[in-house]
């Protein structure tokens, strides 16, 4: 059966007792005394040395900490955001000198750097930093290196995420400003990766400073292993990535037309492959390149959890060795049906990049393209079917069932969308919008769920599951037609691109519902205009006008809201946990493109991680 939002979704919720989206400004101060941020740094470490270690701390538990913390010391909650960075250092400490310094990554900001006179050049991988002494970089690397980490000079969280799943170091220590160790709170420390960081003393991007004895105190942390180690899902992460590496991808999933990889090709693409190999060789190769993983993580997890948490300890890694292949390919066949659709929506969208290269049907024609796809699909099937002895007759069927009807609906809400795209009529209600959203997008969350409920064993409760995963679907699929104006540099590449497509988004929905008619003419006539930068800029004029942005974000707000009302009822609590988690981290929130990354000392990684 469809998920159909209720006429109450587009209603006003009332008071949320966890407020979501905010204006967090004003919580970025930092303490501007040296004394004063000593002292405020004794006392977070004597709250963290209070706390449960063996579980990482949830965002809110942070925050409420750290303003119990300044309600102590009667500070004013603008500290807020650098007493919880100071907070989650302290409370991480011991976790990252569990890891020897071969094993960890030492982050640092260009802005450190003295922009007059540097004499430093920038070179194919970003800051060739000389130890020239000029600046703190150079200090702080020399003793870094001396030590054993890795070094990068890099800004922002995802890169660093794809180093640590990718298995290259095992904990952070970082320097950065107050607004990239937030987003690094969302995306490392929820996850439970060790990670320690100093902010900087300002957020100017320009010549700024740090409290250099803190930095080198970070760096020295001896390696020791701690009584209590923290729970993580970093393992589980880089179980759910390290499947689709070639070699993992192969022994899994053996290729049955033969062995010779794109990649490997030296830039002869397909010719002189032969045809019958073709199609399969385009599949692999896809599968290997980009994505987050999260449905197959989502998989994974949401068994390790019903079982137990094993995947999570301090030897996860180990325990996650035994998992079972059915099991991995299980998880690998919900990536496989997600790629397949991406495959085909690209071609329904006509979008020109997907992972940052060109889509499918651009490099190498529609035809072939819409071949890939259904051979992804057929692949999926396969995927679990051929493990019915492994599974179990039962088990399998109820998988296969639970993805054919994911499947069905995400092609009822793509076609609905098709239907309005062309259609001449272009007035769509936010209702309807989110009608679609809930089929396109809900039902492979579902799925993921559901399986990884099966993998372990009877179901007891799904209950859960469908309306978990339609609130974390609809606010997902809000979250990317935000992230469509702002040019995700990882992904289409492109601003305002669904505004160009003519596809049925919320935010046009709720700009028809907020503009005059005359705006709303004039909005219609934007999306059959030439792209230009004009075009765009006027279109987002007329969003902005009507709030439609705003009103996104507070949409995005219920559903959080929503999905988290849902895990509070969900047993047992390494599984709520995991909810928790999901919620957090599959709903980012978009922000302005960051500054484009400068790196160095990329030979001490792979050459895949560097692309990333």
């Amino acid at each position: 059966m469809a998920i159909a939002p209720l006429a109450s979704d587009l209603l006003p919720e009332p008071p949320a007792a966890k407020p979501r989206r905010r204006n967090t400004s004003h919580l970025k101060l930092v303490p501007a005394d040296k004394a004063l941020r000593t002292a405020l740094r004794a006392r977070c470490e004597a709250a963290a040395g209070k706390l449960d270690r063996s579980r990482p701390l949830g965002k809110e538990e942070l925050e409420h900490l750290a303003r119990g913390v300044l309600a102590e010391a009667d500070l004013p909650e603008g500290y807020v955001g650098w007493t919880m960075v100071a907070l989650a250092s302290a409370f991480w400490r011991d976790q990252v000198a569990a890891v020897p310094y071969t094993r960890r990554l030492f982050l640092l900001p260009h802005c450190l750097k003295h922009a007059e006179g540097c004499p430093a050049e920038y070179d194919e991988f970003g800051l060739d930093c000389r130890r020239c002494g000029a600046c703190t970089i150079a200090d702080f690397r020399t003793r870094a290196e001396d030590l054993g980490y890795k070094v990068l000079v890099a800004e922002g969280s995802p890169i660093v995420l794809k180093i640590i799943v990718g298995g290259y170091v095992d904990a952070i220590v970082g320097v950065a400003c107050l607004n990239v160790l937030e987003k690094a709170i969302d995306k490392i420390l929820l996850a439970g990766i060790p990670c320690m960081a100093v902010p900087l003393l300002s957020s100017d991007c320009r010549n700024t400073s740090v409290d250099e004895d803190w930095v080198l105190e970070m760096i020295n942390t001896e390696h020791a292993v701690p009584q209590v180690q923290t729970r993580t899902y970093l393992h589980l992460m880089r179980a759910a990535a390290g499947m689709f590496e070639p070699a993992e991808l192969e022994r899994l999933a053996p290729r049955l037309r033969g062995k010779e990889r794109l990649s490997e090709r030296n830039g002869q693409g397909l010719n002189g492959l032969d045809p019958l190999a073709a199609t399969e060789a385009i599949a692999y190769d896809f599968l290997t390149k980009g994505g987050k993983h999260s449905r197959p993580f989502i998989t994974l997890a949401v068994r390790d959890a019903v079982l137990g948490g094993g995947g999570t300890l301090p030897d996860g890694a180990e325990r996650l060795r035994e998992l079972p292949d059915h099991v991995r390919r299980t998880a690998l066949a919900i990536e496989t049906f997600h790629k397949a659709s991406l495959v085909h929506d690209d071609i329904e969208d006509d979008d020109a990049y997907r992972y940052g290269d060109a889509t499918l049907h651009r490099k190498y024609g529609l035809a072939t393209a819409i071949n890939v796809g259904d051979y992804l699909i057929g692949m999926g099937y396969r995927l679990v079917s051929r493990d019915t002895a492994l599974l179990g007759a039962e088990t399998c069927a109820d998988i296969l069932d639970r993805l054919a009807d994911a499947h069905m609906k995400l092609a009822e809400g793509q076609g609905a969308e098709l239907v309005w795209r062309d259609s001449l009529d272009k007035r769509l209600t936010p209702l309807d919008a989110l009608k679609i959203y809930a089929l396109k997008t809900a039902p492979a969350f579902e799925a993921a769920l559901y399986c990884g409920l099966r993998l372990a064993g009877p179901v007891q409760n799904a209950a859960f599951v469908a309306p978990f995963a339609r609130n974390l679907g609809v606010a997902f699929q809000i979250l990317n037609d935000l992230n469509d104006w702002e040019a995700d540099r990882h992904n289409k590449l492109l601003s305002g691109g669904d505004l160009l497509g003519g596809r049925p988004t919320i935010l046009w929905a709720l700009a028809l519902e907020g503009l005059s008619a005359a705006q709303q003419e004039e909005l219609a006539r934007l999306m059959s205009a030439p792209p230009t930068p004009a075009t765009l800029a006027r279109a987002r004029e007329l969003y902005e006008a009507a709030a439609a942005f705003e009103k996104a974000h507070r949409l995005v707000d219920k559903y959080h809201q929503r999905a988290e009302a849902v895990a509070d009822e969900v047993e047992p609590e390494e599984l709520r946990r995991l909810l928790y988690y999901l919620v957090d981290t599959v709903l980012e929130r978009p922000s302005p493109p960051p500054a484009p990354a400068v790196v160095t000392d990329l030979d001490i990684l792979p050459a895949a991680a560097a692309q990333h």
